[in-house]
């Protein structure tokens, strides 16, 4: 039996991939590591924690004793590092929490698995999930690819490229086994709502405004949230040591665009006229340093391993909107009341 650890297990994308390999990999143990913070839920995983493969133990990255004792009880085989301060409008206004999260719980990572697997490397892995990001800023032509050199332009993506590098590091100095990979912004269940679509949908069911940064001509390639887990899966499995993989939606989008296409769809599934939804669009203040275009070329992934996006946009988008509009108790018990001051101190109270 190997063991696995999932740290962020409780999150939007920690739990699809959580659910994915307790029901794919029943011979594996599967521990959740999570510090249950505003974006951490278990509510996410409540069809699975009963599962005998399936261990959640509720702890903090950044605390060398819990992830040391963790680590020298369950002697894991590999580890899939999702846990990151991830919001980049957060980065802004507290970048010392994103430093903390995301570079320092990195490293306690790190430090375990090297002391605990020092005599034999072999058969283990350190796989640690980054954002695109990292790479910077896009012009109107061009991709990202793995050879892309770093630009990162907020604390957010300053901090996940800081944990690119030290993972790399821990390769090159100390022979870690690791991997990682950079992906495009995901979409789907269980997104904690201050994320652009969960945001939307809910201020388009409760007839709020949309908030939609400067002109909304910023471009974002998206990718539905179980294609990435199935991804992440792959790469896990099959991926060679030592090697990043982006993964992209090959799926390009103005924000503005996009929130049309969500009006649409909420209007249908609503059963309003088409174009209510629409007047709900409210610009705001441009977000400082908010990068113009990301854009992922997914190709050494889709040649090399065979993954490829398995939904089209529209068809993923739809499906998400069908699961928020049947989960409004999720949203609902999400919705508290510290992250309604959090809300009102990006937004304003609209």
């Amino acid at each position: 039996m190997k063991k696995i650890l999932v740290t962020g297990g409780a999150g939007f994308i920690g739990s699809h991939v959580v659910r994915l390999l307790v029901n794919k990999y029943p011979q594996y143990k599967i521990v959740n590591l999570d510090a249950l913070t505003y974006a951490g839920n278990l509510e996410n995983l409540k069809d699975i924690e009963h599962a005998s493969n399936y261990e959640f133990v509720k702890g903090d990255i950044t605390d060398p004793k819990t992830v040391g004792r963790l680590f020298a009880t369950q002697k894991f085989d590999g580890i899939i590092h999702l846990a990151a301060e991830s919001h980049v409008d957060r980065s802004i206004s507290n970048p010392m929490e994103f430093i903390t999260t995301n570079i320092v719980g990195t490293v306690t990572l790190l430090n375990a698995a090297r002391e605990q697997w020092k005599d034999d490397f072999g058969g283990k892995l350190f796989y640690h999930i980054s954002t695109d990001e990292v790479y910077g800023s896009l012009g109107a032509e061009g991709f990202f690819t793995e050879s892309t050199p770093y630009d990162p332009r907020s604390p957010y993506s300053a901090s996940k490229a800081s944990s690119d590098h030290l993972v790399r590091a821990y390769h090159h100095t100390y022979g870690l086994p690791v991997v990682i990979s950079n992906c495009s912004n995901n979409y789907g269940p269980n997104q904690f709502p201050e994320k652009l679509l969960p945001l939307a949908i809910n201020n388009i069911l409760n007839k709020k405004s949309i908030p939609v940064y400067g002109k909304g001509d910023n471009i974002r390639d998206w990718l539905y949230v179980e294609d990435h887990a199935a991804a992440i899966d792959v790469i896990f499995h099959q991926g060679k040591v030592g090697e990043t993989y982006n993964i992209g939606g090959f799926n390009e989008w103005k924000n503005i665009d996009l929130i049309h296409l969500l009006c649409k769809v909420m209007d249908q599934e609503l059963n309003r006229p088409q174009g209510d939804s629409a007047g709900l669009i409210t610009f705001v203040k441009d977000r400082a340093g908010h990068d113009q275009r990301y854009a992922i070329d997914a190709e050494k992934l889709s040649s090399e391993l065979g993954w490829k996006p398995s939904l089209q946009f529209e068809e993923g988008l739809t499906k998400t909107v069908r699961w928020y509009l049947s989960n409004q108790e999720w949203m609902n018990r999400v919705l508290s009341g510290a992250y309604e001051s959090y809300y009102n101190e990006q937004y304003g109270d609209r």
